[in-house]
């Protein structure tokens, strides 16, 4: 690393770059680059202890002699040694798994290394799918969607329509506050250690050494805050395609979605500016009310409350409602530079900060970053007055829009009301360069009583919108009795294959390490948004019960049907 004083001296591109090609060179040093066949075999880290390997030596000398004479005490001693090594073997999985689990207090490591450990990774794209290949795909599709709006179609938006912010002591946002040496730390070490291509140093090792280093990635951030200049080095991913779904076809392009990864260091970056950005927010009150996303005290569970109390309340005062999941095609993708820096703007954030986020968004080989959740939240603020203009309800988290509506059974032109505030949401997005995806979009229609049959013809753009009986909400699988039958049974099924996995090495756990993984594995699931289940029927939630017991019975080790009084 250069001297304090000279790295102090450098710009914010020279300075990232400085930092990242020393890092990298002194991983190369210590750590050259090295060449190794893979092997194809499940891996056996257990393996590698030097007991293990002694012992499997002598095995395996045993068992080609016993072959070679076929002496009764040579297959004595080559039972002797199988017993030797298979108990060796067991103790030695038994450590690797406990040492595995109970250095990990994390739940998502915990739930990672689980997973990596029992399932094999995603398998990679068909060979006839090639990186440009996919590439086109990829940027083809945003491309459609993009020349279809017009400058016809779609002019800046106004000021009227993007909330202001009012005044306060601090006045607009026009500069960010530097960070310590202690606040970068703080940064660094609280973040999830992935690593991408890209980084010049696996991310892990990066948190071990940070305090040495701590200096020059403070100046690095603070020089791109001060300077209102985004790294240039910053400003590439390693996109990744993943199939959406196991079972779809890896030879078909469209089965495949891009996973942006971003440098370590920029999503460091990206934190720090979210936190400022955020608590500014948050004080001038700016995002909207009904938005659940980067609010402290709210979450998918408070957004999901607020709506589905709602609709009980509702059919408990006889009244039929609807529930609109809207789903937009690549949203973050599309998103028009201009427009988001001209709402920034309107919304207080001026001069460095917003010289920041032009460059940030400048000359970007790809679209999705730390910042895009809380970026889009900011630039969709004003559908709010559209929806509110139908007399509808609504609650976001992050890009998931639900809109709510609660009727009389008796009224008939609820069709129209749903159809016409379908339409002007479709014409605000055309104005902002977004594309409402009917296709995805998803219509839960409430009645009263489930003897009630409303029938829905809602068209919008030419195109239909038909009722669905269950729909995903937020990983919530919500049907039309809020009944949550179905949810319940997707999670006890998913529960239970996680248990199985479980049960495969629980030979090889302590308690301690079987309790750690059932409670990341299972009773997260079991947890998740567990509030809406408060006063359903019991039949409803006893798989999930049942599940709980199953969880208990396995961590203490205890057979299937065993009425132990830990396992209740």
């Amino acid at each position: 690393m250069p001297p304090p004083g000279s790295f102090s001296s450098l710009n914010v591109n020279d300075a990232t770059d400085t930092l990242c090609s020393t890092l990298s060179s002194c991983l190369d040093n210590l750590c050259p680059l090295t060449s190794r066949a893979i092997s194809s075999n499940k891996p056996q880290p257990w393996l590698k202890n030097d007991t293990l390997r002694e012992l499997r030596s002598k095995l395996r000398a045993a068992e080609r002699k016993w072959q070679k004479n076929k002496k009764q005490a040579d297959l004595k001693n080559y039972q002797l040694l199988l017993a030797s090594f298979s108990a060796n073997l067991t103790t030695a999985k038994a450590e690797f798994y406990h040492n595995k689990f109970c250095s990990l207090t994390d739940s998502r490591k915990l739930f990672a290394t689980f997973k990596s450990l029992l399932n094999p990774p995603p398998p990679p794209p068909a060979t006839c799918l090639t990186a440009e290949t996919l590439a086109s795909f990829f940027t083809g599709k945003v491309a459609a969607i993009s020349n279809q709006f017009t400058d016809a179609q779609c002019s800046s938006p106004t000021t009227s329509s993007t909330p202001r912010c009012p005044s306060t002591e601090g006045g607009a946002f026009s500069s960010f506050t530097p960070l310590t040496e202690n606040d970068t730390l703080a940064l660094l070490t609280r973040s999830r250690p992935t690593t991408c291509p890209l980084d010049p140093i696996p991310s892990n090792l990066l948190q071990t050494i940070a305090p040495a280093i701590i200096p020059a990635i403070t100046h690095t951030i603070n020089a791109s805050l001060t300077s209102g200049v985004f790294p240039t080095a910053f400003k590439q991913a390693h996109v990744t395609p993943l199939l959406k779904k196991p079972s779809l076809n890896p030879a078909q392009v469209d089965n495949y979605r891009p996973v942006s990864l971003l440098p370590f260091l920029s999503k460091t970056l990206e934190r720090a500016v979210l936190n400022q950005v955020s608590g500014f927010l948050s004080q001038n009150d700016l995002l909207d009310q009904n938005q659940s996303g980067f609010k402290k005290g709210h979450s998918t569970e408070t957004a999901l409350l607020s709506v589905t109390e709602a609709l009980k309340t509702a059919r408990a005062a006889g009244q039929s409602s609807v529930l609109i999941l809207l789903d937009l095609s690549a949203a973050f993708d599309t998103v028009n530079h201009d427009f988001l820096l001209t709402i920034l703007s309107n919304m207080g954030i001026a001069d460095n900060v917003l010289s920041w986020f032009r460059s940030y968004l400048t000359g970007r080989s790809f679209k999705v970053s730390w910042l895009g959740p809380l970026l889009f939240c900011i630039y969709t603020t004003s559908l709010g007055q559209v929806v509110r203009s139908h007399r509808f309800s609504y609650h976001c988290f992050a890009d998931d829009t639900q809109l709510y509506l609660s009727f009389s059974p008796e009224d008939h032109s609820i069709s129209a009301r749903i159809s016409q505030c379908l339409c002007d949401i479709s014409s605000w997005m055309k104005e902002h360069h977004l594309q409402l995806n009917l296709s995805k979009t998803e219509l839960l229609v409430i009645p009263a009583k489930p003897s009630f049959q409303h029938n829905f013809s809602i068209s919008i753009d030419s195109l239909s919108l038909s009722p669905t009986k269950v729909a995903r909400n937020l990983g919530v699988l919500v049907d039309d009795q809020l009944s949550f039958t179905h949810h319940v049974a997707s999670v006890a099924r998913s529960c239970r294959f996680a248990l199985y996995n479980i049960r495969i090495i629980r030979p090889f756990l302590t308690q301690q390490a079987t309790q750690l993984l059932v409670q990341a594995v299972v009773i997260s699931r079991l947890d998740y948004c567990n509030a809406l289940l408060t006063g359903l029927p019991a039949c409803v939630v006893k798989p999930l019960q049942m599940i709980q017991n199953a969880a208990a019975r396995l961590v203490f080790n205890q057979p299937k049907r065993a009425r132990h009084p830990a396992a209740h």
